[in-house]
C-alpha cells in the first residue's frame, strides 16, 4: 500500500504546516513506511513507536547523518561516515547510562522547582509589558524568552546573551528539520562553530572552578575522565537546544489553543488546578518534537516490514500521539482524558526528555500568570500564526495575539 504514498509528501510544505491528515494515512496504510528511494523509514503508530524506542540494540540513537531536502522534494542523507555523534540524547547504552548519571543529579525536580519563583517573576514582567500593546507577537515577547532564560540559569552559563543562545538553540533543531537544501544545511553547520567556541570557553572556566549546576556537573565529568571536551561541549549544546526548544514550542501551542477556544480559557481561569491537565493535552495534540531519528546498524524487522542496515528511521511522535488505537477521539481536546500522560510528547524509553519536569513547570507558571492577568486572549485577525518550516519541531515562528487585561482589585 505504501506505493500510493508519494515520497515528496513527507516534506511537502502544506503537510509540514498541517501534518495530521498525512499521519492518519500513514497509520492506516503504512505504519512502517519506506520513503521511496531514500533509505528513510517513518514509524507512525503508538504501538510500533513504543516497540522501536524500547529496542535500543536494534534502533540506535547514535546520530550518523543529517537529512536535507533535495531538488525533487525528497529527504536525502548527509552522512558522517563511520563517525557517529553519541552524547546523551544521541548515545546508546552503556555510554548513554554513564552520560545521564553524570548530569542527571542536577536535573532532579528539587533543582528545577527552585527556579519556579524566578519563572513566575519573569512571566509576570513579560506579560505586564505585553499588556501595554494592543497586539503582541507572543513568541518573540514571551514564548521564546522564558525557556532560553531558564535553561541558561539551570545550566549555569555566565555572561550569556539570551539572543545568542536562542539562535544557537534554533540553529541546532534547524539542522534536524529536514527541510533545508544541501547548501543551506552546510551554511548552518558552519555557523554552529561560533556557539561551540563559546561553549568551550564556558566549559574551560567551569573545569577550573566547577559550580553546583549542570555546567559544573559536566565539567566534573571531564576532569573525572567520563568524557572529553568535545563530548562535553556537544552535551551542553544538546541541553541548551532541547531545553529551549521544547518549552518554546509548548508555550506557543498552548497559547494558540487558548486563543482558539474562549470557553477553555474561562474553564481554566475558574479552575487553575486544571492547567497541568491542559499542558498534557497540548503536549499530546501538538508534540514539541515531531520526530527523533534512529539508525540501523544491522538488518531488522518492525511491524512486519524489513528494514536494512544503514537505513534511517524517523519515530513520528506526533503521529503516535493521535493514534485512535491508543487515545479515544484523538484529534479532540479533552481535559478529562485519563490517558493524557501516556503521550509521546517528550519521547519514549531511555531517551525520554530529562528536562520534561522543567518544561512542565515553565508551561504551568507562564499559563497561570497569563490567565490570571487577562480576561481574554484572541488571535490577531489581521495576522495569522505562522509555523516554523521543520519536520522536527512543531513551533510557531510567529503568533500574533491580542491580550485584554483583567482589572485588578483595588
Amino acid at each position: 500500500m505504501s506505493g500510493a504514498l508519494a515520497g515528496t509528501l513527507l516534506l511537502d510544505p502544506e503537510v509540514i504546516d498541517d501534518p495530521y491528515p498525512f499521519y492518519g494515512r500513514l497509520r492506516a496504510e503504512a505504519p512502517v513506511w519506506e520513503v521511496p528511494g531514500t533509505g528513510v523509514f517513518a514509524v507512525s503508530t503508538y504501538e510500533l513507536l513504543a516497540e522501536a524506542a524500547g529496542r535500543v540494540g536494534d534502533f540506535s540513537s547514535n546520530l550518523r547523518c543529517l537529512l536535507y531536502r533535495d531538488d525533487t522534494g525528497l529527504p536525502r542523507s548527509l552522512s558522517f561516515g563511520d563517525i557517529g555523534v553519541g552524547m546523551l540524547a544521541t548515545a546508546d547504552p552503556p555510554l548513554h547510562t554513564v552520560h545521564r548519571k553524570t548530569v542527571f543529579p542536577e536535573l532532579v525536580s528539587r533543582r528545577m522547582n527552585e527556579l519556579e519563583p524566578d519563572i513566575l517573576d519573569i512571566a509576570d514582567q513579560l506579560v505586564t509589558r505585553a499588556l501595554d500593546s494592543e497586539t503582541v507577537e507572543f513568541m518573540s515577547e514571551i514564548g521564546n524568552v522564558v525557556p532560553i532564560t531558564m535553561i541558561s540559569r539551570l545550566i549555569g552559563f555566565h555572561d550569556s546573551d539570551p539572543d545568542q543562545l536562542l539562535c544557537a538553540a534554533f540553529d541546532s533543531t534547524s539542522m534536524l528539520g529536514c527541510t533545508l537544501s544541501y547548501d543551506e544545511l552546510m551554511q548552518l553547520i558552519a555557523r554552529t562553530g561560533e556557539i561551540q567556541t563559546w561553549l568551550a570557553a564556558q566549559l574551560d572556566t567551569a573545569v577550573k572552578t566547577p559550580g553546583e549546576n549542570l555546567l559544573g556537573a559536566v565539567a566534573r565529568g571531564v576532569t573525572g575522565g567520563v568524557f572529553g571536551n568535545f563530548e562535553a561541549t556537544g552535551m551542553l549544546h544538546t541541553l541548551l537546544s532541547a531545553g529551549g526548544e521544547s518549552t518554546t514550542s509548548l508555550l506557543g501551542n498552548a497559547v494558540r489553543i487558548l486563543a482558539e477556544h474562549p470557553d477553555l480559557q474561562e474553564d481554566l481561569r475558574r479552575n487553575p488546578n486544571r492547567i497541568p491537565a491542559f499542558v498534557e493535552e497540548v503536549l499530546r495534540l501538538e508534540s514539541p518534537f515531531r520526530y527523533h531519528m534512529r539508525s540501523l546498524i544491522a538488518d531488522t524487522t518492525l511491524g512486519g516490514v524489513d528494514i536494512p542496515a544503514g537505513a534511517n528511521v524517523l519515530l513520528l511522535w506526533g503521529a503516535g500521539n493521535r493514534d485512535p488505537a491508543k487515545f479515544e477521539h484523538p484529534d479532540e481536546f479533552d481535559l478529562d482524558r485519563h490517558t493524557a500522560r501516556l503521550h509521546l510528547g517528550f519521547g519514549r524509553g531511555i531517551h525520554h526528555c530529562v528536562g520534561a519536569p522543567l518544561a512542565r513547570i515553565e508551561a504551568r507558571s507562564v499559563l497561570t500568570v497569563l490567565l490570571e492577568r487577562t480576561c481574554r486572549i484572541t488571535l490577531d485577525p489581521d495576522h495569522a500564526p505562522r509555523w516554523v518550516n521543520s519536520l522536527m519541531v512543531r513551533r510557531h515562528e510567529e503568533l500574533p495575539v491580542r491580550l485584554v487585561a483583567r482589572r485588578r482589585s483595588a
